[in-house]
């Protein structure tokens, strides 16, 4: 007999939830980092409000670029627009639409770190690091620290959501040949995180870069 045990409703919506197992996994997932993030975005409205103004910059002032911003917005925005039509793919039975989108999906979530590390290597090389930078390089420095934090988790959320779209191209897409309803399951739930990391770059570049 084997010791394997079977994950329920894995393929169908639970009765009582509405929604596969998976589905139910990821947004109790996305609960908690939704919870992360509100504690980390409080923090940097308590210490702003608190702060005098000549000790916290406006994201101009601190050097940082919005035209840079903007683009990185916009490489988000199309990158979940692309993983929507990856999924949309599967639905409509075009498994090589559905590799383009989520190779063009991966293309763009590296893009953004490389992006950001374009930026954070000019912070660097004006000694602007995520303890000091403002208001001279050497002074101590809350508004950078939150800064690095916010962003740096963010950008490793984005390469863990590369990684594992990756592997769904690579590895995982042979699922799709001997269970496609699980497949299609999978890639919605990677939809579903990709979205939400998106969803708190558009609010980290208006706090960070334009107020």
């Amino acid at each position: 007999m084997s010791s394997a045990i079977e994950l329920p409703y894995q393929l169908e919506p639970h009765p009582m939830t509405g929604v596969t197992s998976g589905k139910l996994g990821i947004w109790i997932f996305l609960s908690s980092e939704i919870m992360l993030f509100g504690a980390l975005f409080s923090s940097y409205v308590l210490l702003r409000v608190s702060s005098p103004a000549e000790y916290w910059p406006t994201g101009v002032e601190a050097g940082l670029s919005v035209p840079i911003g903007t683009v990185n917005t916009l490489i988000l925005i199309t990158s979940s627009v692309t993983m929507v039509m990856s999924w949309a793919s599967l639905k409509m039975d075009k498994f090589d639409a559905f590799k383009m989108y989520l190779g063009i999906t991966i293309g763009l979530g590296t893009l953004f770190l490389v992006v950001k590390g374009f930026e954070y290597n000019a912070k660097f090389d004006h000694h602007i690091y995520p303890s000091v930078g403002w208001p001279e390089a050497t002074n101590p420095s809350t508004y950078f620290a939150l800064y690095f934090t916010l962003t740096g988790l963010h950008a490793l959320h984005i390469f863990l959501g590369v990684l594992v779209n990756l592997w769904l191209l690579l590895f995982g897409a042979k699922t799709w040949k001997t269970d496609r309803v699980r497949f299609e399951g999978r890639i919605e739930i990677s939809g579903l995180y990709w979205h939400f990391v998106d969803l708190v770059w558009i609010f980290l570049f208006p706090v960070l870069y334009l107020l």
